[in-house]
């Protein structure tokens, strides 16, 4: 069976490469290797995304949600120096990259690249950065995304990149219903930028 880059350990040969990205004006460098999501150059999605949103630049406990090779975490862990990140992927050799990836930004002390399960149960996330795997399935995504937003902080935001044939405009919609107001940032290259939120209040 081929692999999915949401394979749990990719069957196919570890053949890695190397690509060049700019991301918020600094440049980088990141290992890739086959049965990883878009492992030829920075994925279009995620390449908009953060051309579309600003970096956070204080502390803070970043997600980094379908990190794939790290791009988001990494470049999240530099504009952010005081940041803790978690990179989550179901993808083994994604996390090796990534781990691998955060040593060469300077950043491995910050970036936590873990299987799901691994993050502790008591970490709160003050943002969501995701370029989400919508091939899983319309129910499987909503089901990894109320696990997920189930641990934003109150007042925390969600970042997301989700292709218009895809699906965006009624992803929109659904973060709505589920009590996560969520509107369009951007709009670039067939995807839309959406920014969800957790209005709820911090427990007395």
């Amino acid at each position: 069976m081929a692999d999915h880059y949401f394979s749990a350990e990719p069957g196919s040969a570890d053949v890695r490469r190397t690509v060049e990205a700019r991301i918020w004006g600094r440049e980088y460098t990141f290992t890739t290797a086959t049965g990883v999501f878009s492992r030829d150059r920075l994925d279009i999605g995620t390449a908009v995304l953060l051309r579309e949103v600003d970096p956070p630049s204080g502390s803070g406990t970043y997600l980094d949600l379908g990190t794939g090779y790290g791009p988001i975490a990494c470049a999240l862990a530099v504009e952010a120096p005081k940041a803790e990140v978690w990179a989550v992927d179901v993808n083994t050799r994604a996390l090796e990259l990534t781990t691998e990836n955060a040593q060469r930004a300077g950043v491995a002390d910050r970036v936590h690249a873990v299987l799901p399960d691994a993050v502790p149960e008591d970490v709160r996330f003050d943002e969501i950065w995701s370029n989400p795997a919508i091939h899983i399935g319309k129910p499987e995504l909503h089901k990894m995304l109320l696990r997920w937003l189930g641990r934003l902080a109150p007042g925390g935001v969600a970042w997301f990149v989700v292709g218009k044939n895809l699906g965006g405009d009624s992803l929109q919609r659904w973060l709505t219903d589920q009590g996560y107001p969520c509107e369009r940032t951007g709009s670039a290259k067939g995807f839309r930028v959406l920014r969800a939120t957790n209005p709820g209040s911090s427990p007395s």
